[in-house]
């Protein structure tokens, strides 16, 4: 079983910054990818940015130069740091990994957080 706890959602203006977190705990071996989607009201949930276990990232346009990812895989946490927020980013932001819970497991599987509201006020 594999649990991710996230932090850090709220309410800010536009302009401002918030930082996300989301602890991984369980049964993890490795972990491949970490990353955040986020969900809109009437939108489909879209990827915001990810990293991988070499520490390559990858972000959405929307929100390049603005957001940034990054991990502690000590503490197998990942961040989303985001500044210059906008009203569009208003959303449900959510954790999900790739991992291999055992040594013997052969295939990775998708694990998601619970979801963290983020509200930018205009």
């Amino acid at each position: 079983q594999v649990q991710l706890v996230e932090s850090g959602g709220g309410l800010v203006q536009a302009g401002g910054s918030l930082r996300l977190s989301c602890a991984a705990s369980g049964s993890i071996f490795s972990i491949n990818v970490m990353g955040w989607y986020r969900q809109a009201p009437g939108k489909q949930r879209e990827l915001v940015a990810d990293i991988g276990s070499g520490g390559s990232t990858n972000y959405a346009s929307s929100v390049k130069g603005r957001f940034t990812i990054s991990k502690d895989n000590a503490k197998n946490t990942v961040y989303l740091q985001m500044n210059s927020l906008k009203p569009e980013d208003t959303a449900v932001y959510y954790c999900r990994i790739t991992a291999r819970p055992f040594s013997y497991s052969i295939s990775s599987y998708v694990y998601w957080g619970q979801g963290t509201q983020v509200t930018v006020s205009s």
